[in-house]
């Protein structure tokens, strides 16, 4: 959006989250149980609020409702990973797939439909902000760099490259290429990636990964329609294939 910046939170001793929510007594709710949790939290009532808060740094994970008064949470989303890889958690009442499958796509990191018990977004919470801060903590210039084809992934600063250029990466797209990258050649069911990537109890018919999976093509495929290093293996699952085979041959 013209005129906005997207800043860097200044360091903390607490983990900072960012509540985007028009329901006053769920953002109570929230804070106070966050608080009592050892978190930092700021809550908001809509955008232009969100707006204000970010610009005076970025928080480690944002909570942010999908209905909101003016601009909804999807639009929200996609200015926020437009500038920042910070984790999003999208909250809706309206629980139905097509609703998940968009947040996702556009750019949310995981979903939670109301009503919530405050342990579950708690337990997403921490999932998502371990994503962030499983970075090993030997220096970057000794950790290794898989690689394939133009790309390397750099493990220690949970950085992609191509040809020393980063392509910006969410930390689910992130965890999702370095488990491929460490099991290459070999056919990873749904089921096998959730477990990998999980930090909680999964809907067995979840279609994040699905959705991961095609956030992740548009950025490594040259045509992500036709992708050469993440192949479908139909009724099975999925086949990273560092090579860049093309599919068919």
């Amino acid at each position: 959006m013209p005129g906005v910046t997207l800043g860097r939170m200044a360091t903390s001793a607490l983990p900072r989250i960012l509540i985007v929510d028009d329901d006053p007594a769920l953002r109570e709710l929230l804070t106070n149980y966050l608080v009592a949790n050892g978190y930092d939290v700021a809550a908001v009532g809509d955008g232009t609020a969100m707006r204000a808060a970010v610009a005076d740094g970025m928080p480690d994970a944002i909570v942010l409702d999908l209905m909101l008064p003016g601009e909804d949470g999807l639009a929200l989303t996609r200015l926020l990973r437009a500038q920042s890889t910070v984790p999003i958690l999208m909250l809706s009442a309206r629980g139905e797939e097509v609703d998940r499958v968009i947040g996702l796509e556009v750019g949310a990191d995981d979903y939670l439909a109301k009503p919530f018990g405050p342990r579950e977004l708690l337990a997403r919470l921490r999932a998502l902000l371990r994503r962030g801060q499983s970075a090993p903590t030997e220096p970057a210039a000794t950790a290794p760099q898989p690689q394939f084809g133009p790309f390397s992934l750099d493990l220690a600063s949970r950085r992609l490259l191509k040809d020393g250029v980063e392509i910006r990466l969410t930390g689910a797209e992130f965890d999702l290429l370095a488990a491929f990258l460490a099991r290459p050649n070999r056919v990873l069911s749904r089921d096998t990636l959730v477990d990998l990537l999980k930090g909680y109890d999964r809907d067995p018919f979840d279609r994040s990964i699905d959705i991961r999976v095609t956030r992740l093509r548009r950025k490594i495929e040259t045509d992500p329609s036709a992708p050469a290093y993440i192949r479908t293996v139909r009724g099975e699952g999925y086949l990273f294939t560092p090579r860049g085979d093309q599919p068919g041959s």
